[in-house]
């Protein structure tokens, strides 16, 4: 096998704010997995907030050996975007071999649409309203956060999509005190859950704390290996490729999940229709599913993924899978 990693930039629609700062483009690394006359495509989008920059994740995947397997590229590589981009190019890779889909190689039902969010960057009380509106048409929204002063934000955004399903994103932004004192205007204005309201390394202040609106792990929870410390403080895990070290761990993290009884959603990091691919196989039937990292880019992959009123289709195996 040959490997290769480049750096792509995509282009923002419009300027991208959480708590911990903003950005106008989106930097991705992009593998190509060559074997023969096949080849595999993955993406992946180094996260400062676990110490990944677009350099050390190029190290990573430059010293990988040139046979391996995706069950040795656990042995090799950690969870992680690095793991995730190979994990992704050799799922596509092994599916372009054999002429059958990702999904059916993964044992799985053929896949179908899914809703996704649409995220509201964090911003003004005003500007928050004016994203609200402009896509109150939209039936599930997802609000960033992560302030002392969110609850203006909040009632921004339910006036200006009163019908819309509204999740929020806290990034890790709030206080035990500050979640708490908003916990009921969560409920009242008609919130279904949220997302990381703690610190990860401050997150056993959940335990014991009413949980009125379900609650979500995103840093809190990367592999398998988090499950055992989210007990009694989160109701729903976020499973993210880029988190997870790619498919066939975010498959497996979503069934172990489930069998502790965890609802589960599928996110993304700000990414192409390439790094959404995969991960529309790990949305199927999951409670939230947020792929909607193309729809905030004002450029995209050649072949990217269909979004319609159905949600986010299943890629095309001429993106991926």
């Amino acid at each position: 096998m040959q490997i290769s990693v480049t750096r792509d930039v995509f282009k923002l629609a419009q300027v991208f704010t959480i708590s911990r700062g903003s950005r106008t483009e989106a930097k991705v690394l992009t593998v190509k997995i060559t074997d023969g006359d096949f080849v595999g495509w993955g993406e992946c989008v180094p996260y400062a907030r676990y110490d990944e920059t677009l350099e050390s994740v190029t190290a990573e995947i430059e010293s990988l050996p040139a046979e391996f397997d995706r069950m040795a590229l656990y042995d090799l590589l950690p969870a992680g975007a690095a793991r995730n981009a190979v994990d992704c190019a050799l799922w596509d890779l092994e599916a372009k071999k054999a002429g059958k889909p990702a999904w059916e190689l993964a044992g799985l039902p053929a896949p179908g649409p899914e809703v996704t969010a649409y995220t509201l960057s964090l911003g003004t009380p005003e500007s928050m309203q004016e994203q609200a509106a402009k896509n109150a048409f939209r039936p599930l929204l997802k609000i960033k956060l992560g302030t002392p002063d969110d609850m203006p934000r909040l009632e921004a955004v339910r006036a200006g999509a009163p019908n819309s399903t509204i999740i929020v994103d806290a990034n890790e932004g709030w206080s035990a005190e500050v979640y708490a004192d908003l916990a009921p205007h969560l409920v009242r204005l008609g919130v279904a859950l949220v997302e990381q309201p703690l610190p990860a390394g401050d997150d056993d202040a959940l335990l014991g704390m009413d949980r009125p609106v379900p609650v979500c792990a995103d840093e809190s929870c990367h592999d398998r290996n988090s499950l055992a410390k989210l007990k009694g403080k989160y109701d729903v895990v976020n499973i993210k490729l880029d988190k997870t070290g790619g498919l066939t761990e975010a498959l497996a993290l979503r069934d172990a999940a489930l069998a502790e009884g965890y609802d589960v959603m599928v996110g993304c990091m700000v990414g192409s229709s390439l790094a959404m691919a995969p991960a529309t196989l790990v949305a199927q039937g999951a409670v939230v599913t947020d792929l909607d990292g193309p729809l905030l880019l004002a450029e995209d992959r050649e072949t990217p993924l269909l979004f319609d009123a159905e949600g986010v289709h299943p890629p095309e195996a001429a993106l991926w899978g």
